[in-house]
């Protein structure tokens, strides 16, 4: 980072030239702890905020598996790995059975082509065309809500006959309240960081919620 890149939107007391080693390590300390605490306090809340929404779109998710059907999810950036992420939580969980699950964003040569060839906004949605069926289940993970290429793939989703499930934070952005989304789960912050920090912990319950509804004795959630 060259000395024109301030950082003080991070960490204030660096560009404050703190000049003692230990009063800097004592802010980095007390940074660290207050943006710990934050995260805690956020995913808490959001636990309990999304409670009986996790309820019933876990029992929907159980019905599909249990019916044949398969998981498919897909983000952008950093949701683009959280999504990946949660796809292979479910197709290799660590103990339990595996669920179908596929993320759209792991194959490099689809996503150029179709963004290439159909443009950006599409590279989800024709993916879904291509592989989906009703009763499968799509999950769009993002941060502001509104990126117009996971829209345009839920409403495809939902037009197939698949159950939609949306992951934002903010206000939801356009995900919140939208017909074509059956499930969203809201992380109510300002902060990009805090925000996927408590999505990756909601992704996690859904995982373990699914088990449970599915009887899976192996993880002692039956």
């Amino acid at each position: 980072m060259s000395q024109h890149e301030p950082t003080d939107f991070l960490y204030p007391f660096i560009d404050g030239h703190e000049d003692n080693p230990e009063s800097l390590l004592a802010d980095l300390a007390a940074s660290a702890q207050e943006k710990a605490a934050e995260s805690l306090a956020l995913r808490r809340c959001t636990l309990e905020a999304n409670a009986g929404l996790l309820d019933a779109a876990a029992s929907e998710m159980a019905r599909r598996f249990a019916a044949g059907g398969r998981m498919f999810t897909f983000g952008n950036g950093g949701s683009c790995t959280d999504s990946t992420t949660l796809a292979r939580l479910f197709a290799r969980p660590p103990i339990g059975k595996p669920f179908p699950a596929w993320s759209l964003t792991a194959d490099q040569a689809i996503l150029t082509a179709l963004g290439n060839d159909v443009g950006f906004e599409l590279v989800f949605a024709r993916q879904l065309i291509a592989r989906a069926q009703a009763g499968d289940i799509a999950i769009a993970m993002s941060t502001s809500g509104n990126s117009p290429n996971l829209l345009a793939a839920l409403t495809e989703a939902r037009q197939r006959g698949l159950y939609t499930i949306g992951f934002a934070g903010y206000d939801g952005g356009a995900l919140a309240d939208n017909p074509t989304v059956d499930a969203c789960f809201i992380v109510r912050s300002q902060s990009v960081h805090r925000i996927q920090e408590a999505q990756a912990l909601l992704g996690y319950q859904l995982w373990l919620a699914v088990h449970k509804k599915s009887g899976d004795h192996d993880l002692g959630v039956a």
